[in-house]
């Protein structure tokens, strides 16, 4: 039996440690005993940006702000459907999932970093999000475990009443505010309701092909 092979542990700022493991041909990122990410189950990941654009129809060129680039399943799904004036944003507050991505998972990462429309922020992406009104046409959460947080408390403040109307405020007209989750919350979904947003709740499989569990995504838009 291959057994699995840490490669590298993370502190996240104010929270709990992450580890990076290698089983075979495969990598997860794990909280505990708790898989956060892997890359056996990245179809809720690709789905968070492809439907957010598909929600884009006159956004030509748009620009995107990533919270979390995780495996970067996210950013590579939006760089494939993007055209050559799209811009992305991606906001990292742990440096060593950079450093991952350009190590030990370097092939995975497919230099999608190093890609002209790509601006790499390290830091937290509320942050970002509070800065810049009215700067981006979409906005891609998938930051800790969803609104019901796993890694770091504060973390909590950006799925708050007032983070989310940070979040309606930083968008451009039409824009999305597109949050992955991994369970269904009825509760934050009346909260984004209640901060002003139109809300389409979707479940998306875990895996490409429709397999394993079911993930939730919520598409916000100011009306």
């Amino acid at each position: 039996m291959i057994q699995r092979e840490l490669l590298g542990s993370a502190q996240v700022p104010g929270g709990e440690r992450l580890d990076l493991y290698r089983h075979d041909a495969d990598f997860m990122i794990v909280l505990g005993h708790n898989e956060l990410m892997s890359t056996r189950r990245w179809g809720s990941e690709v789905a968070l940006a492809e439907m957010a654009l598909d929600r884009l129809p006159h956004a030509a060129a748009p620009h995107l702000l990533i919270g979390g680039y995780g495996m970067g399943f996210t950013l590579r799904a939006a760089l494939a459907r993007m055209g050559s004036g799209g811009r992305v944003t991606v906001a990292e507050l742990v440096p060593e999932i950079v450093e991952w991505a350009r190590g030990p998972m370097a092939e995975l990462a497919a230099g999608c970093l190093d890609d002209h429309r790509v601006t790499l922020r390290m830091g937290d992406v509320s942050t970002a999000i509070r800065e810049r009104p009215h700067a981006w046409d979409a906005i891609l959460l998938d930051v800790d475990n969803g609104p019901d947080g796993l890694v770091r408390a504060e973390n909590d403040a950006l799925y708050s009443p007032q983070g989310l109307r940070a979040a309606r405020h930083a968008l451009r007209p039409g824009g999305v505010l597109a949050i992955w989750s991994a369970a269904p919350d009825p509760a934050f979904a009346r909260r984004l309701g209640k901060s002003g947003f139109e809300v389409d709740e979707v479940s998306v499989s875990a895996r490409i092909g429709g397999k394993g569990p079911r993930h939730t995504i919520w598409f916000a838009t100011p009306p």
